[in-house]
């Protein structure tokens, strides 16, 4: 039985996998703390509320009603289950989805064999993510997890939430050129969020 965290279940979505139905899985944990994030209640890392089992169940009642299954978070490849719940998946006649940041490139790595797509949040200038993701190091993870993405086949989509008190248009071509040093495309951006996201400076700032 897959051993990972799931605090959430979206029965069916058709934003969060371009072009498909699918059901979306929440992990709970991120070791990063974006400052734009609107799921900040699942940056703790702590036990899943919804059992295998449960999930499990579900997907077996909508078989030949999705097109596929994304583990999304959090972030999914904080979970040391993350591939066998993938192979589960895929077992049941699914195609598998995630959306990452990066933070764990030989997980990720692990992962991306069962994968039919993925999409994957780049978040500033690889020397900038600091500022973003508030811990060290983060932008040379996520640069390795890129380039096991590119090697890997895998359709995926890149995309960066762009706050203007975050990343600026300097930061933004910045970034697109070394996206493109690697053989990446552009990422497409996405506006900031206020939603549930906890950072009351960036809130007003977007409402200002």
């Amino acid at each position: 039985m897959a051993e990972i965290a799931v605090a959430g279940l979206e029965p069916h979505s058709s934003v969060d996998w371009p072009g498909e139905l699918v059901a979306v899985l929440f992990c709970q944990g991120c070791p990063w703390a974006c400052r734009y994030c609107h799921n900040t209640t699942l940056i703790p890392a702590e036990p899943g509320t919804i059992p295998w089992a449960e999930v499990a169940a579900f997907l077996a009642r909508r078989r030949g009603l999705l097109d596929g299954v994304v583990i999304s978070g959090g972030e999914p490849t904080l979970q040391k289950g993350l591939a066998e719940a993938l192979s589960n998946i895929r077992a049941m006649g699914f195609r598998t989805g995630l959306h990452t940041g990066g933070p764990y490139p030989a997980r990720l790595a692990q992962a991306l064999p069962l994968l039919d797509w993925v999409g994957f949040d780049v978040k500033a200038p690889f020397d900038a993510y600091d500022r973003i993701t508030g811990a060290p190091g983060s932008g040379a993870k996520a640069r390795e997890s890129l380039i096991l993405l590119r090697d890997s086949g895998v359709a995926f989509d890149l995309r960066t939430t762009v706050h203007p008190a975050l990343l600026g248009a300097v930061d933004l071509a910045r970034m697109d050129a070394e996206l493109a040093a690697l053989g990446l495309p552009p990422s497409r951006r996405q506006p900031f969020r206020a939603e549930g996201c906890a950072d009351h400076d960036l809130c007003a700032a977007a409402c200002a």
